[in-house]
């Protein structure tokens, strides 16, 4: 059957426009302190490091740099080029990231209706990382003849076009007839996830001992090299991702109760799949390719978010996003402190403090698990 959206039939509980006054207070609650958490997050990412700077500080150095002044010498001139020139970019990477691949995954256990979805199920994490060690096994010499700008960008642009390669393939795969099958996604995106690990393999045994640990630290992920140009590059894409959230909240609802449901109170169920398929593989894609390998982030912050404040995604969907960029801030302030002066990779972070709630999760459903 032609699956085309019919008139909605009526105005049901779907339509969360008939939320109650306090579910609507727990949600506005709920989005205040996840706001507030970030903004902590952020400061706590400005003011520590091998070099402390006080909150208020951070504070008036941002200020200041808002109105176009930066302090003229002395220890004011120091601080205020470690906050402006090399934490800010930081930060703000950090917080893209960890927005992008929260929402991403929010959105992937909407369109999947599987709460143990995460981006790296549908093989893009795999597909990155098959084109980085690509790039670092093979494209030296290709850098050599590149334009410096070109060349410094090289590692992302690949691992980019490697995530997306593997979410294009994966939805020519599981489309049929115009119409996408979620099993045949899920199953498809473990098998390219498995071909690009054989393929990483492969590459990882080519690989000098440099390239090699060129490598394991860029799969470890880390947000060690972020700049400016990083930012920007990243921007665009967590910008179209959070775009489509924000469009996704009543039909990702609608979904929850099927897709025949869904049909029925209007939603277009294919091109529904097709945009949140797109917005996934530019924030995780994106997100891949400028910090690494960055796992549970995508799995843990929409439940936890869910746990608090409902499954209704209108809500879920930016707190997640707000949660998501605090607790990848968080990870990272832990990554490059508790060893100081040596930085832990990220993802060995994100991996200790989410595995042992991916474990929980999964005693907690054993029972729908075993049937």
């Amino acid at each position: 059957m032609d699956q085309r959206p019919g008139r909605p039939v009526s105005e049901t509980a779907l339509h969360h426009g008939t939320a109650t006054k306090p579910r609507l207070t727990r949600a506005a609650l709920g989005m205040a302190l996840c706001a507030t958490l970030l903004v902590v997050a952020c400061l706590a990412s400005l003011a520590i490091g091998p070099v402390r700077v006080p909150p208020r500080q951070v504070v008036t150095i941002l200020l200041d740099a808002l109105v176009g002044q930066r302090s003229a010498s002395g220890a004011a001139l120091r601080e205020t080029v470690i906050v402006l020139d090399i934490r800010l970019p930081r930060t703000l990477l950090g917080l893209l990231v960890g927005s992008g691949i929260a929402t991403a995954g929010a959105v992937m256990q909407g369109i999947f209706r599987n709460p143990l979805a995460d981006p790296g199920l549908i093989g893009v994490s795999n597909g990155a990382a098959l084109a980085a060690v690509i790039w670092i096994v093979l494209g030296a010499h290709v850098a050599d003849l590149l334009p410096p700008m070109l060349a410094d960008a090289g590692l992302p642009l690949v691992s980019f076009l490697g995530a997306l390669f593997a979410t294009v393939t994966l939805y020519l795969i599981a489309t049929y007839q115009g119409r996408t099958s979620v099993p045949t996604m899920l199953f498809a995106g473990i098998a390219i996830g498995a071909l690009a690990s054989a393929g990483t393999g492969i590459m990882i045994f080519m690989a000098s001992d440099q390239q090699l640990r060129d490598f394991t630290f860029w799969s470890f992920g880390s947000l060690g090299g972020a700049t400016w140009r990083k930012v920007l590059a990243a921007l665009p894409f967590m910008l179209f991702l959070a775009l489509i959230a924000s469009r996704l909240g009543r039909p990702l609802d609608a979904l929850a109760l099927g897709e025949a449901e869904a049909f029925h109170v209007g939603v277009d169920v294919q091109r529904t799949k097709r945009v949140a398929i797109a917005g996934i593989a530019a924030g995780a894609g994106a997100a891949v390719a400028v910090a690494g390998v960055i796992g549970f982030i995508g799995l843990v912050v929409p439940h936890l978010v869910r746990l608090a404040l409902g499954p209704a995604h209108r809500t879920l969907l930016p707190a997640t996003a707000l949660l998501g960029g605090a607790l990848l801030l968080g990870a990272d302030v832990i990554a490059r402190t508790i060893a100081s002066p040596a930085e832990l990779p990220l993802g060995v972070v994100t991996a200790a403090l989410g595995a042992p709630f991916f474990i929980g999760l999964l005693m907690r459903r054993r029972g729908a698990l075993f049937g």
